[in-house]
């Protein structure tokens, strides 16, 4: 019979899920994750922050010592430390941690704390739905299929917010608001998406003229991302149907969760 040193019982309730204690660990963990953030969020309110600053201030350290032991133990029971460190969940925890201890030089760098709650996609592995992380992983792969497409898009936008900025700054001038070309691309960018603050507005009958140019542009514009990404989508979601084949008659074309062919009835092969 194997007998686990300390190292290896710690990584088990640290990094591991197959164990009650490891199941609690992540629990307790997660709880403690939204309690911090609860902590960070109430201290930003005026009323509250003023009345129990001190307590506040305690638990936001009782926290960020928590979740320095539980870093450090990370560190310490992992087989390859450098490995972890580098991961997605490692960067994130120390991430967590790094904003209280940066406040010391730079005050109010401790709300970037907030960072703390993607923490909390652990519980995927608690509950078992890393499965379910899929679907999320097939929207990852067509947004970087259509990353040139996109990137072409947005150039082209950037391109055109500074022509309709330069444009209004040579009609408006600074005597209706627009005191420079950045601001006026300020302008054009928050009225091209329909936001429209509202905070400058052209006076001017040629630049009311352009304006509402700008803003039927927007409404334009705003559908070819949209048409991009949802036609990358649909080719990856008919990729993933296509890789799904019956062993029995080679029907393809399956939806993802199939677990029976929908021509012969045969059970489908493991989902790849």
């Amino acid at each position: 019979m194997v007998t686990l040193n300390t190292r290896q019982k710690f990584y088990q309730v640290i990094f591991g899920t197959q164990t009650k204690a490891g199941q609690y660990f992540d629990i307790i963990l997660i709880l403690a994750i939204l309690c911090s953030e609860l902590v960070l969020i109430l201290s930003s309110l005026e009323g509250v922050a003023a009345e129990f600053s001190s307590l506040l201030f305690v638990m936001e350290w009782v926290f960020t010592l928590l979740f320095t032991v539980e870093y450090i133990a990370r560190l310490y029971c992992s087989p390859r430390p450098w490995a972890y460190a580098k991961s997605f969940y490692g960067v994130i925890d120390l991430i967590a941690i790094l904003p209280s201890y940066i406040a010391f030089l730079f005050p109010g760098s401790n709300y970037l704390l907030i960072v703390r709650l993607i923490r909390v996609m652990r519980i995927f592995r608690i509950l078992k739905l890393a499965r379910f992380l899929k679907d999320s992983n097939i929207l990852l792969r067509s947004l970087l299929m259509a990353q040139r497409k996109i990137l072409v898009f947005f150039s082209t936008v950037a391109i055109l917010v500074t022509v309709l900025g330069a444009l209004l700054y040579a009609i408006e001038g600074p005597d209706n608001g627009f005191t420079s070309i950045p601001t006026s691309i300020y302008w054009a960018i928050v009225t091209i998406t329909t936001v429209g603050y509202g905070d400058i507005v052209p006076q001017t009958d040629l630049g009311k003229t352009l304006a509402a140019f700008t803003m039927l542009l927007g409404y334009s514009i705003l559908a070819v991302p949209t048409g991009i990404i949802t036609a990358e989508l649909s080719q990856e979601m008919k990729t993933q149907r296509d890789l799904l084949r019956c062993l029995n008659c080679a029907t393809s074309g399956h939806e993802t969760d199939a677990n029976y062919c929908r021509k012969c009835g045969a059970e489908l092969p493991q989902h790849p």
